[in-house]
């Protein structure tokens, strides 16, 4: 029985679980250390669990960008800038994705996406990942960098920043814990819970990231028109505040037939990009075809 080692690498956590290469949504916990500081710690690690535990496959989720098997940019670990994965790992077959789209490939393949053709993920955390199901297919662009939502700007005057988008800059999860302490809460998890008890400061204080969300999500649900709009990372603990508020300035900048659009929390939580993980490895360098 084929096995596959999936690994979640962050920029300050590498998450690694086992799967049979039929069953990737089982995928088990190995366990979570802290990122490699550089590409020998990297190489170790990978190489001494896959022999441990018998994988001839690896999946891996990276923060950043990626094609084939070589990592392009990853402003969070630039050791991994450009290295091909192929040649540090020649007995693997492997399957690498940004953290986003194999969040997607979890959800399209065994989650709230299952079924459909035309999907949207958004995941907000430290930063904003995003990715596309367009005709049962996950868009990876020529720089494995497609449909980058955390770059959608809706501000004419904004200048512009190397490393951090417009709505990144309105609506991470660092910008709402900033705004959070702003309106006199612990973070953005007590600026949101405020809001859920029906705090008028709280929400008052909520209603231009989520406003941000919502303008900028029209414009990406207009030209993709998916069939649901999945919410990851951080934020889907608050989908039940967050959501009415994102729609409502959304549904303004949409046409009828636009507006019913499904947001929903998805069915992995923070585990998705595991999960999308282990499907990559199984399927490994063609994972974005989905069957």
């Amino acid at each position: 029985m084929s096995k596959v080692l999936a690994v979640d690498l962050g920029g300050t956590q590498l998450r690694a679980g086992l799967c049979a290469a039929a069953a990737p949504a089982a995928v088990e916990h190995i366990g979570a250390w802290p990122a490699p500081k550089g590409l020998d710690g990297f190489r170790e690690a990978i190489a001494r669990m896959a022999h441990d535990h018998g994988a001839e496959r690896f999946g891996v989720s990276v923060p950043g960008t990626a094609r084939g098997t070589r990592c392009l940019w990853i402003p969070n670990l630039p050791w991994l800038d450009g290295v091909d994965l192929a040649g540090l790992f020649p007995n693997l077959s492997i399957g690498l994705g940004q953290d986003a789209q194999l969040a997607l490939l979890a959800e399209v393949s065994a989650g709230a996406a299952k079924g459909l053709s035309d999907a949207m993920l958004v995941a907000i955390g430290t930063g904003i990942g995003s990715a596309v199901l367009s005709g049962s297919r996950i868009m990876r662009g020529g720089q494995g960098a497609a449909c980058s939502f955390g770059w959608a700007c809706a501000d004419l005057d904004d200048e512009g920043h190397d490393r951090d988008g417009w709505l990144e800059r309105q609506a991470s999860g660092r910008a709402f814990d900033a705004i959070g302490r702003q309106a006199g809460f612990s973070d953005g998890r007590g600026l949101v819970a405020a809001a859920r008890a029906g705090n008028a400061t709280a929400i008052d204080a909520l209603a231009r990231p989520a406003k941000a969300l919502g303008v900028s999500l029209a414009t990406a649900v207009a030209l993709l028109d998916p069939q649901t709009v999945i919410l990851a990372g951080g934020v889907a603990e608050a989908a039940d505040v967050l959501v009415p508020m994102v729609r409502a300035a959304m549904e303004k900048q949409l046409p009828p037939h636009l507006r019913r659009v499904r947001i929903e929390a998805g069915s992995f939580g923070k585990d998705a990009s595991l999960v999308g993980a282990a499907f990559a490895g199984a399927r490994g360098q063609q994972w974005d075809e989905i069957r």
